[in-house]
């Protein structure tokens, strides 16, 4: 045999077990998947409207604490805004790193492909009036994320080196023995809050790590030429993985401080960059914004359309406001809660910018560049979609428009799918690392031990697909939120305390403004 057939034969005998690897792990986890899946993403019907359970459970829960604290999101803006440029706060404060790193942080686990792909489903199916919807709801989400990340950093832990652990699984346990007198909250506390761990550090290493691995080499795979092209020979997606796992290896190493210095780097870089295309297509098109406008606005109200006219618009547009920001899933509160202060409402307050950054703004985006541009794409998608077929792939709606004024934008797509992966994957290191912490100790094996495992994840996500394991860590990371939200539904008398507290000492003189 020549040492040609006999590599050919090697390489072939490879890929038949990463593709047997892959099948077994899919055939183990496919009737678990779908089990919970079914359940959490079961659709009901209210008035002769259907949608997801969980969807009406996180814009419920949203709505009802807009009003317990009389639209915060809004009063409080420019609060927030001082609060993340330092001016209630001080260096010397304990935590580990400032709210512009906090915010950067928990924003890049958000942003991601579904600002890009799952905008373009939405509008796809829901119409321009999905926009409006989605507007909606990344508001309502702006005070969930209020809550969720002042009880972050009230009940956090702060160990003697210094470092902070924080998140769904530490203030469910305490937050709810406050509330619910006697042993029944503390076993509660401590079952909602093991829950929590668990499924954060599933959804971390499925979701946030082998899926964004595996995503970000198909796009550089398809923007270098395929199959045939620089990365799509036998091996490339191996050699990328142990690449991109010495990148993501060598910020995790650091911790929180080190991932707080990177993502404030790379979040700002990559929200430019991408919010800069969306307004080169706009000016493009400028003559055809307010048209545009229009269409989001009237679609919005309007009595027929693509998806079941104005609710259906509602409903995909509020899914997809849900799906991307993750208001009341409980993951934020954990990168929030490493801020110093002294006062956890001020991370309250910064956490607030960030559905607003994610979907007001980020979402919102692509959304208008999708109906601004109107590209034959779209429009046969929107055709397809009312005929009865499937959304034909959100990437390329996205895609399309902006190749519409700027043929050589999948380059750019391909950076900022990259900065938005190499981000998340950042960020739910630290999210992960935080759950299993709480699971099995602070210990230096016990943190190294999860680190290597990261990393070696990063690896397997690149070379192998797994697609019923995401569909499953989707679910679960939902499941959380049914537990996190019934706990802040209890807990949110604490937040208004905390509030009222803050602005007293405010009113005293106790706090006052940096610089």
């Amino acid at each position: 045999m020549s040492m040609t057939s006999a590599t050919t034969t090697s390489l072939a005998s490879d890929s038949d077990l990463l593709s047997g690897v892959e099948t077994a792990i899919n055939g183990v986890f496919g009737p678990v998947s779908e089990a919970v899946s079914g359940f959490v993403f079961a659709k009901v019907t209210v008035f002769g409207v259907t949608f997801p359970w969980i969807v009406g459970w996180l814009v419920i829960a949203a709505a009802f604490f807009t009003v317990y604290f009389g639209f915060i999101q809004v009063r409080g803006f420019k609060m927030a805004i001082d609060i993340v440029r330092g001016k209630y706060t001080r260096n010397d404060e304990p935590g580990e790193i400032n709210h512009f790193q906090a915010l950067t942080s928990a924003v890049s686990g958000t942003v991601g492909l579904g600002n890009i792909a799952g905008v373009g489903v939405a509008v796809t199916i829901g119409g321009p009036g999905a926009t409006f919807w989605m507007i909606v709801c990344g508001l309502l989400g702006m005070c969930t994320k209020f809550v969720e990340c002042t009880l972050g950093v009230k009940y956090r832990e702060q160990h003697a080196d210094g470092s902070v652990s924080g998140g769904p699984m530490h203030y469910l346990r305490k937050g709810l023995v406050e509330r619910v007198k006697g042993p029944a909250g503390v076993v509660i506390g401590k079952i909602l809050a093991a829950g929590a761990a668990l499924m954060i550090l599933f959804f971390a290493i499925a979701g946030g790590n082998m899926f964004q691995a595996n995503q970000t080499y198909e796009q550089l795979r398809n923007v270098t030429g395929g199959e045939t092209g620089f990365l799509g020979g036998d091996g490339a997606a191996l050699v990328f993985g142990v690449v991109l796992a010495a990148v993501v290896g060598a910020v995790i190493i650091g911790g929180i401080k080190s991932i707080g210095r990177v993502t404030g780097r790379l979040v700002p870089a990559m929200a430019i960059i991408y919010v800069a295309a969306c307004l080169m297509v706009i000016l493009f098109n400028i003559g055809s914004l307010p048209s545009a406008v229009g269409e989001i606005i009237s679609g919005a109200f309007a009595p027929e359309g693509v998806a079941g006219g104005a609710l259906g618009a509602l409903i995909v547009g509020f899914q997809r406001a849900a799906f991307s920001n993750e208001a009341g899933l409980g993951s934020a509160p954990i990168a929030h809660s490493a801020v110093k202060t002294k006062h956890p409402i001020t991370e309250g307050y910064v956490a607030l910018l960030e559905p607003f950054i994610d979907t007001v703004v980020i979402c919102t985006m692509t959304a208008l560049t999708i109906v601004i541009a109107k590209t034959q794409f779209w429009t046969d998608a929107r055709a397809t979609v009312a005929a009865g077929g499937d959304s034909p792939g959100g990437v390329t709606v996205t895609s399309d428009a902006f190749g519409s004024a700027l043929p050589w934008f999948p380059y750019v797509l391909t950076i900022a799918v990259v900065l938005f992966a190499i981000s998340t994957i950042i960020t739910w290191a630290y999210y992960g690392e935080k759950a299993w912490t709480y699971l099995f100790g602070r210990g230096r094996a016990s943190t190294t031990t999860y680190r290597v495992a990261w990393c070696f994840f990063i690896v397997v996500g690149s070379v192998l697909s797994l697609g019923t394991v995401i569909d499953f860590a989707d679910a679960v990371l939902f499941t959380l939120a049914l537990f996190n939200i019934i706990g802040l539904y209890i807990m949110v008398p604490i937040v208004k305390r905390e509030l009222r507290s803050f602005h007293q000492k405010i009113r005293d003189g106790e706090i006052a403004k940096v610089g």
